[in-house]
């Protein structure tokens, strides 16, 4: 199994001080910095636009993992990789043509990411795991932050990495939603690696949030 790498959401970041922010993160250890792309139709809130991540690609070097929660992404992936995205995550409720999409992703140069919602079947994955680099599985309903973590979402993320062994992929899971200093540990013994988390990092001190977490891994 790979490494296990902290991946702060800058959804709860303070806006006005996002380019501070971030280049906390990096000092802190934040081995990555995920950064939610909402469009007000995939699901109910608006959030960053390229300006953003492409302004924001100055104050670090870290893995940007672009997380786009948007109606037909195919439309955005050119521009999200060359703003400077690392990894592109598309959900696979959004586009029609999936493996079209995870297609695009890769010919612009990123690593591949699909997401599911909580009540998505794993089963939507099942032909694509050869050809995608990570998987997200949301532990909330996306679009908004702050939320309780839906517990039946980690025995997705355990028989996820279980059909992963069985086929010999050793490949990111990544979890999003409700992930906190207390339940962490769960969330990885269920086979996550990829920790995706909003509030439990930029509520209070950033520096000793990242550095609780990293002790946990």
């Amino acid at each position: 199994m790979r490494d296990v790498v902290l991946a702060p959401s800058i959804l709860s970041a303070d806006f006005g001080k996002l380019g501070e922010q971030v280049k906390e993160l990096s000092q802190a250890g934040a081995s990555y910095v995920h950064i939610d792309v909402m469009d007000g139709a995939f699901v109910p809130t608006i959030s960053f636009g390229l300006p953003v991540v492409k302004t924001l690609r100055s104050w670090t070097d870290k893995v940007f993992d672009v997380h786009l929660m948007v109606e037909e992404p195919d439309r955005f992936i050119p521009d999200y990789a060359a703003a400077g995205a690392d990894i592109l995550t598309v959900h696979a409720e959004s586009t029609r043509h999936l493996d079209r999409t995870v297609r695009l992703i890769r010919d612009c140069g990123c690593r591949a990411g699909v997401a599911i919602n909580p009540a998505t079947n794993l089963q939507v994955l099942e032909y694509l795991l050869d050809d995608v680099d990570m998987v997200l599985v949301m532990t909330v309903n996306p679009g908004f932050g702050g939320q309780v973590l839906i517990p039946y979402c980690l025995d997705k993320v355990k028989k996820l990495r279980q059909y992963c062994e069985k086929r010999g992929l050793d490949l990111d899971i990544e979890v999003d939603g409700g992930i906190t200093h207390e339940n962490v540990q769960k969330v990885i013994a269920a086979g996550a690696n990829v920790i995706v988390t909003g509030s439990a990092v930029f509520s209070g001190n950033i520096t000793d949030n990242v550095h609780q977490f990293l002790k946990l891994f």
